[in-house]
């Protein structure tokens, strides 16, 4: 009887040892599921990318592709389409301007491209070595709803609009929707922030897992360009629209 009495007890032991150790095991990480990005109260949107302004001063850093990565963002915003950067490249060579410097040079692209906003993103600040660092803006100018465009206009106009101004200048505008930040792997905070941003998005068979995100510069700038569009869509400009 005092045999059959520890035998349950062992039993009984082993039962709950199987229990923990089962809750013990970490879930499977949402692959595939990442937190969505969404146009204000149901909107919807359609926004062109055009080049990158590079005020970093480092020469590794692509215009071309950089504005790729702020499209492959903004395209998972919901609500919203997006233009890409070449078809942006494609009007300003029709127009002869390298960079958009005004309100008004934003409102004619626009409305060549039939899109309602022209994001300019500018890079400040590239260190592309672990633990990368980034400082970047973006910039939304919003075509007016009631805008026309004006009747016989020159193209050389448009490049003598913002004589005087830097060759260089972040263009700025009345209304101007922007955010800006500086983001540096080696902080803390920020490093939890790119690991949270990765779950559901790396690949679980890749060499470096969560730290995908930190190894590849490209991972962590958009990283860095879904935080910033993040705070373009939580501004006032367009959450109160």
């Amino acid at each position: 009887m005092q045999s059959r009495r520890w035998l349950n007890i062992a039993m009984s032991i082993a039962a709950m040892m199987a229990v923990v150790g089962c809750n013990s095991t970490p879930p499977p990480r949402p692959y595939g599921v990442e937190s969505e990005l969404a146009l204000p109260a149901s909107r919807h949107g359609v926004w062109a990318v055009a080049p990158t302004i590079n005020l970093s001063g480092q020469r590794p850093v692509d215009p071309l592709l950089e504005s790729d990565l702020v499209y492959s963002q903004l395209q998972a915003v919901r609500g919203l389409t997006v233009i890409p950067v070449n078809r942006v490249v494609e009007v300003y060579l029709a127009l002869r301007i390298d960079k958009v410097q005004s309100q008004d040079q934003a409102n004619l692209v626009c409305d060549l491209l039939g899109c309602d906003g022209l994001v300019v993103p500018t890079v400040t600040v590239f260190d592309p070595y672990d633990p990368p660092k980034l400082g970047a803006a973006l910039q939304l100018f919003m075509k007016p709803g009631a805008y026309t465009r004006p009747v016989g206009l020159d193209a050389h106009d448009l490049t003598h609009q913002a004589a005087g101004s830097s060759a260089d200048a972040i263009p700025t505008a009345s209304g101007l929707v922007q955010s800006v930040g500086i983001y540096d792997a080696a902080n803390g905070s920020v490093r939890q922030a790119v690991l949270s941003f990765a779950n559901g998005r790396y690949d679980p068979a890749g060499p470096y897992g969560s730290r995908e995100y930190i190894v590849s510069m490209d991972g962590f700038s958009g990283f860095v360009y879904h935080e910033l569009i993040g705070q373009l869509l939580a501004s006032p400009q367009l959450s109160g629209a």
